[in-house]
């Protein structure tokens, strides 16, 4: 069978080779999925440039999130692990959730990780309330336009920051209230004008670096920064007397922990399935073939895609 397989550390164009592989062996309590269609996010980017903190021997096939089928059964698999840019897979059962018969490979393969990311960060971590307002950055990208949605649902007022005209538009598609391009205005006297100067309660955070430097003057007294992910590089470090004097909490979130807790997360699967069946939530996707997967994977880290690139690995 078809597999992309990483043959060294390095950028993906470089490293990436499309191969033929032996036909997955499934192990115990294990299933070969069909894979259909596999999401990539920025893990699986740093993942092959070795600059991702769970390391992976080479030659591995990447990927982790994805939908197929098992016996004729439609599901979307996390599998938490690599394997999913190629024809079969075996994966874990338990990692199998059901898919909504109205929703299309591509945004079935997108659904689990974004939006369970941005589902625990907002209610299990920021405890985001109705009425309140949630400034989220870099909402035009996967986890972003997540939490655009989700912070809709639960009835907050959002604030999107996006760079560029063309991602300016997708977030006010997604239901943002109002969206500041970072490129052309700063994003802080901005928030503090529409909160007439309170500033936002939850501020969603996968960016780090200046971004998260200049969060801090623009949240609210008793508000919460989601640190969710440093996609710019910079890891930010900042002078805990500020938090103190502004009575502001910096509220970490990783969804390893919640990996432990499988009741949990399928809990929040149901939910998020009865939001996209009332069309609260529709997963933003930007679709590429299976033969430009390396392509797709740079794209993640060029940051010039709207939503979760997804590969389709069956036309």
């Amino acid at each position: 069978m078809r597999a992309w397989q990483v043959e060294a550390v390095g950028d993906p164009e470089d490293v990436m080779r499309l191969a033929d592989v032996p036909e997955p062996a499934p192990g115990p309590g294990e299933v070969v999925v069909e894979v259909a269609a596999a999401a990539l996010g920025f893990p699986d980017l740093l993942t092959c440039q070795g600059l991702y903190h769970d390391k992976r021997p080479v030659p591995y096939t990447p990927g982790g999130e994805f939908t197929g089928t098992v016996g004729g059964r439609r599901v979307i698999v996390n599998p938490g692990g690599a394997g999913s840019l190629a024809e079969r897979t075996a994966v874990r059962e338990e990692a199998l959730h059901p898919v909504p018969d109205d929703m299309p490979d591509a945004k079935a393969a997108a659904l689990f990780v974004a939006y369970q990311t941005s589902y625990m960060a907002l209610h299990r971590r920021a405890h985001l309330a109705a009425g309140e307002t949630l400034l989220v950055h870099a909402a035009a990208g996967g986890i972003g336009s997540a939490a655009v949605q989700l912070g809709k649902a639960a009835g907050a007022t959002v604030i999107a920051t996006a760079g560029g005209p063309e991602k300016v538009r997708v977030c006010r598609e997604l239901g943002a209230d109002a969206v500041i391009d970072y490129r052309a205005e700063d994003f802080v006297p901005v928030v503090k004008e529409l909160t007439d100067g309170r500033g936002a309660d939850v501020i969603y955070d996968p960016v780090g670096g200046d971004v998260f430097d200049r969060s801090r003057r623009c949240v609210a007294v008793e508000g919460r920064i989601l640190v969710v992910g440093f996609a710019s590089g910079r890891i930010p470090e900042m002078k805990v007397n500020h938090a103190l004097l502004k009575n502001y909490s910096v509220v970490g979130f990783r969804t390893r922990p919640f990996r432990e807790d499988p009741v949990y997360r399928r809990e929040v699967h149901d939910d998020l399935l009865r939001l996209y069946a009332r069309g609260a939530i529709d997963p933003l996707v930007t679709e590429v073939p299976f033969d430009a997967a390396p392509a797709a994977l740079a794209r993640v880290g060029a940051r010039d895609s709207v939503g979760r690139i997804v590969v389709r690995v069956r036309p």
